[in-house]
């Protein structure tokens, strides 16, 4: 069993006002294949309003983004990094989201890394961990 006392995630009510404020989401480990989860909840926040930017080391282009290699190869400013990777590799992810500026670093659900909420933490970034975008705007956002 995890023992979360050392980290905690936003209110709903904070959760709120980053969902409503927010107009571009990179989202890190997005895949070009329509089954994936990653694929599924980048076409949902696109669907929302949201501008959606893929990053993924292999594609061009994904649900008609352009796909970026890296957080740092985007050159517009990115207000929450959603992330979709395994959490070994969620500290690096942080570190970069924080040299970029990201305003918000949210693992998808079932991703937990203390040391990355750390990172982000140390950063400025606001952390969210293991909760599903797509879920918190369904229940957050009418």
């Amino acid at each position: 069993m995890t023992n979360h006392s050392a980290w905690k995630n936003p209110s709903d009510a904070k959760i709120h006002s980053i969902l409503q404020a927010t107009k571009t989401i990179a989202v890190v480990g997005c895949s070009p294949n329509p089954e994936r989860t990653s694929h599924q909840i980048a076409a949902f926040l696109i669907e929302k309003g949201y501008h959606v930017i893929p990053v993924h080391p292999n594609a061009e282009t994904i649900l008609g983004q352009k796909v970026y290699p890296k957080l740092a190869d985007i050159p517009i400013a990115v207000d929450i990094v959603n992330v979709f990777r395994k959490a070994e590799f969620t500290p690096a992810i942080a570190e970069e989201a924080a040299m970029i500026h990201a305003k918000t670093l949210w693992l998808q659900q079932g991703i937990v890394n203390e040391k990355t909420w750390n990172i982000a933490r140390t950063h400025g970034l606001t952390c969210v961990m293991d909760q599903c975008i797509a879920v918190m705007h369904r229940l957050l956002i009418p």
